[in-house]
């Protein structure tokens, strides 16, 4: 990549040499844990480049390609030449530049994809990889990651991790928070606790939770998505919880409610880090749904998040014992920057340095001008020394290439800030400040003790 790009003042420029080659620690992610294990090898590029990212499928289907040649059954040639061809109408997206980073950085081809080479670029991709070993675990360490937690469900395996210090899980608990008789079925397999009503539902939880802990986990995930209630504990979630283990209809946020607490308490007893995806509107196209599920990269943004019902929770928590687990608030919608900056001085706990803190910007504000956003409001609203740093939250490995687009944003943000002497501090600070928000506050999440890949 061209050493300037993104980059406008020459305080940037060197800002970024510094932080270009610090590891990374991607502590949120939705990669392959399978292939993480075996260190599959990859021999297609479509199957490596294409294929598990929805941000390029939406792209194809905005620009009209028939589903059959993005998760239908075109071969892995047509799909990848559909998608070279669609290629040039993406520019001004940041797909375009994050697509033009991972070909140059894997496979080291500058030339921009479109439907006339698209056959060239196929064969000379898949020559490369014919001729160099390209695995998970070489490309995370191409990119110099030294530490990733994919996303697992509480019953998942995720025992495989327990001697690996550059892998762990973190734990995705929606699935925990709205419950079907199908997943409290897993639970009871895989715990060996018959789950009779709410408290044995808790015990089965707790058993994994301790599991979760032994491999090294040290983050969980919620999504809070568009329209998110919280309503406080009635007394009567014992009654609707068994009412659904026999199949019939409950107040579901009423439930979901006081799972989702007694969740946040024991996270504060374990020390993990509770992150709050919040915002997203998953429910858009029935039809896109139903062809190619959930996942499929076609979720909206919400409504500006009920301030109130959200700051209900976390005072919920805080009331407690153990009070407030340490939490980051990812907010969809670039409305609630704002609010969601401000909340990281609502709460405290003594000896804990950003006990609420806003993450990195979020899926459709994950560009030079959503991650601005964010920045500006977390500067004057919050702290950006506390800024927990990047992550992908990405399905492909490839999108490591983000961590260094945020770096070089983050670093012309600065940049122009020192230069417009807005910041009445030395370069030395300003290189600190830019060390935390890149490396040192996540590994400090961590644990530390991480060699890479």
């Amino acid at each position: 990549m061209n050493n300037t790009f993104l980059l406008s003042s020459e305080t940037a420029k060197n800002l970024y040499e510094f932080a270009k080659n610090l590891p990374i620690i991607d502590y949120h992610n939705h990669l392959s844990v399978n292939d993480i294990c075996e260190d599959t090898r990859y021999f297609d590029v479509y199957k490596l480049w294409v294929m598990p990212d929805p941000y390029k499928h939406r792209a194809m289907r905005m620009c009209g390609v028939p589903e059959k040649y993005i998760t239908g059954d075109a071969t892995d040639r047509e799909k990848f030449k559909k998608w070279c061809k669609v290629f040039p109408d993406l520019l001004g997206n940041p797909l375009y530049v994050w697509s033009k980073m991972e070909l140059e950085t894997i496979f080291n081809i500058s030339e921009m994809p479109n439907g006339e080479n698209a056959d060239k670029i196929y064969d000379m991709c898949n020559e490369y990889l014919k001729n160099n070993e390209v695995t998970p675990k070489s490309i995370l360490k191409k990119f110099n990651a030294e530490f990733i937690c994919p996303c697992m469900s509480l019953t998942d395996g995720v025992e495989v991790f327990e001697k690996d210090l550059n892998v762990s899980p973190s734990l995705r608990g929606d699935d925990v928070v709205n419950p079907t008789i199908e997943f409290v079925k897993k639970l009871e397999n895989i715990t060996n606790i018959k789950i009779n009503d709410l408290r044995d539902f808790e015990k089965a939880i707790l058993k994994r939770l301790e599991v979760f802990a032994k491999c090294g986990c040290v983050f969980s995930d919620h999504a809070l998505d568009n329209g998110f209630e919280f309503y406080s504990d009635d007394g009567k979630n014992n009654e609707r919880f068994s009412a659904k283990l026999s199949g019939k209809a409950v107040e579901e946020e009423k439930l979901s409610s006081y799972i989702l607490e007694f969740l946040g308490n024991c996270y504060a007893k374990y020390g993990f880090v509770m992150q709050l995806h919040i915002g997203a509107e998953r429910y858009t196209s029935s039809v896109l749904r139903e062809k190619v599920g959930a996942q499929g990269g076609f979720a909206g943004i919400g409504n500006s998040v009920d301030v109130k019902t959200l700051v209900k929770f976390l005072d919920t928590l805080d009331k407690k014992k153990e009070r407030l687990p340490k939490t980051v608030l990812f907010t969809l919608n670039p409305a609630d920057n704002a609010l969601i900056s401000v909340l990281s001085g609502s709460y405290s706990k003594d000896g804990v340095k950003g006990l609420i803190s806003q993450g990195p910007a979020w899926w459709w504000c994950d560009h030079k001008q959503g991650i601005k956003e964010m920045l500006a409001n977390n500067a004057v609203y919050g702290l950006l020394s506390n800024f927990v740093g990047m992550t992908t939250d990405s399905r492909s490995f490839l999108s490591f290439v983000r961590h260094d687009y945020f770096r070089r944003t983050l670093c012309d943000f600065l940049g122009e800030k020192f230069e417009k002497n807005e910041l009445l501090c030395t370069y030395e600070e300003l290189s600190n400040i830019v060390y935390k928000m890149c490396y040192e506050n996540a590994k400090n999440l961590t644990g530390g003790n991480k060699n890479g890949f």
